[in-house]
């Protein structure tokens, strides 16, 4: 276990420093705002979507460590894929992350976003780590409401 808790530090610290795809994107083909009120998150994350296809992907916003390294890692693991594999991927974090406390967590199939499965342990960084994909979820939906962890 400690191997697993020093490699989610490790990322974590490391997307939270250095974010990827952190900045605005004039052509969104789609844009929605998120907001976490329990921890303050707040995030506005741009797609721009080609076909089916998420063509590009970026965000801005503030928050905590986990919030922004699960919203970087997040842009990393949609670019480029289907909007059904984007909405997939949505449902297999979602799992990772809510899963009862009792049973394992399993990451497979989720890459570098399996470094999150440790905070399934604190109910609290839960919405902290899936805001992000909330937001993502309210564009794949093709709702104009803002994504909120309430």
């Amino acid at each position: 276990m400690t191997d697993l808790r020093d490699l989610y530090q490790e990322v974590i610290l490391d997307h939270n420093k250095s974010p990827h795809n952190y900045r605005e994107m004039p052509d969104a083909t789609r844009l929605a705002l998120g907001n976490n009120p329990l921890c303050g998150d707040k995030l506005k994350l741009y797609v721009r979507i080609e076909g089916d296809r998420i063509a590009d992907v970026a965000f801005q916003g503030s928050g905590c460590a986990i919030s922004k390294a699960s919203a970087s890692i997040m842009t990393d693991s949609v670019k480029g894929k289907s909007l059904a594999e984007a909405e997939t991927l949505y449902g297999k974090f979602h799992d990772l992350l809510t899963g009862p406390p009792d049973v394992k967590a399993d990451g497979a199939g989720l890459g570098k976003l399996a470094v999150f499965s440790g905070v399934r342990e604190f109910p609290a960084r839960v919405k902290c780590a899936t805001l992000a994909w909330h937001t993502l979820e309210t564009i794949l939906k093709g709702q104009e409401a803002i994504a909120s962890t309430e």
